[in-house]
């Protein structure tokens, strides 16, 4: 079963085809970081005004890739949510038409859950039941991932996601954006136990996050330090950016090692776009290592927002019958209830 996916959630365009859930034929995406970077983040009218010019030609460029026509395709897959409402809504609005036109099956796909099903498209996935992180610029959740299309959410962020964490203190050090690679980047040069940031663990037995007390922590750093700037050719903005980096990472790889334990998984994947952070990933992977538990991550193509992964969960939920009407709407956000049980 071959499906065209659809992504247009925030700032970039895409469009894949994937065979049978787990064969990427093609997938294409257009991205509007460099028109976004000189505002310091996205602008929801402009990323739809772009979402509108890239998805037409965009889709031609998948199906000619995958080396098929729309008379192959045997549904369609599009992000119904979360995100920027009009950007969703170029995407699922697109798709609807072209479902309605080609009398196929639509799925409107969770965002999030997409990016977990982004495991599935390696060719060595975790193996069922797993623990999986999906970090990104606006949500960092902790899921339990019993089978294929069963999430139970075990932890989420209270306030600031990690990826929106980096982002924020980018900007403070004067980076360039997105602040995730800008900050690695910059850690490389700096020693991360120079500058002990705190760690917001929210007690032993909670799988939550909060990201907004670090954050301040460096503000107040960087306000009480004033000859730190980033016109100044010195270590000291390095050491800032590696402590910053490293005390995410402790919070991260500490809960996500503890949920796997809890959980009695041998395996652990990470999705989004904070898992092209490789620091975060090696460090993980040789702490997880001590626990005998394995670490999966997606490649950099398939860390950001992407349509394959969209498709792929997309095929899952056509095949259970999961599909849209040309009633159903997008939203932009969705109300989290973490398992009591967790």
């Amino acid at each position: 079963m071959r499906i065209l996916g659809i992504e247009s959630s925030c700032d970039e365009t895409a469009v894949a085809v994937v065979e049978d859930g787990v064969r990427i034929r093609s997938s294409i995406v257009a991205s509007q970081v460099s028109t976004h970077a000189i505002y310091g983040g996205v602008v929801p009218e402009l990323a739809s005004r772009m979402h509108l010019e890239a998805i037409d030609p965009l889709v031609d460029q998948a199906l000619m890739q995958a080396d098929v026509g729309l008379n192959d395709i045997d549904g369609i897959a599009a992000t119904q949510g979360p995100g920027l409402i009009g950007a969703l809504l170029v995407g699922f609005s697109y798709a609807k038409a072209l479902a309605w036109a080609r009398h196929l099956p639509l799925a409107g796909v969770n965002h999030l859950e997409a990016h977990i099903c982004s495991l599935q498209l390696l060719d060595n996935p975790p193996g069922f039941p797993f623990i999986c992180l999906v970090v990104s610029g606006g949500h960092t959740n902790i899921y339990h991932v019993k089978e294929p299309g069963a999430f139970t959410l075990m932890g989420q962020t209270r306030d600031d996601a990690a990826g929106e964490a980096f982002d924020k203190v980018a900007k403070m050090m004067g980076l360039s954006y997105p602040g995730g690679p800008a900050i690695e980047a910059l850690a490389q040069k700096g020693n991360p136990e120079k500058i002990k940031f705190p760690r917001s663990m929210l007690g032993k037995d909670s799988f939550d996050f909060s990201f907004s007390g670090l954050k301040s922590a460096v503000a107040r750093h960087l306000h009480e330090t004033p000859e730190m700037s980033p016109d100044i050719d010195d270590d000291r903005l390095a050491h800032v950016a590696a402590g910053f980096q490293m005390a995410v990472i402790d919070v991260l790889s500490t809960k996500l090692i503890a949920a796997a334990k809890k959980k009695k998984c041998a395996d652990i994947g990470i999705a989004g776009g904070v898992s092209a952070n490789r620091t975060f990933v090696d460090i993980l992977s040789e702490r997880a290592e001590q626990h005998k538990i394995n670490v999966f991550s997606p490649p950099l193509s398939l860390c950001g927002d992407n349509a394959a992964m969209i498709a792929a969960r997309g095929w899952e939920m056509i095949r259970n019958n999961q599909v849209c009407g040309l009633a159903d709407d997008v939203y932009s956000r969705i109300k989290f209830t973490v398992d009591d049980a967790n």
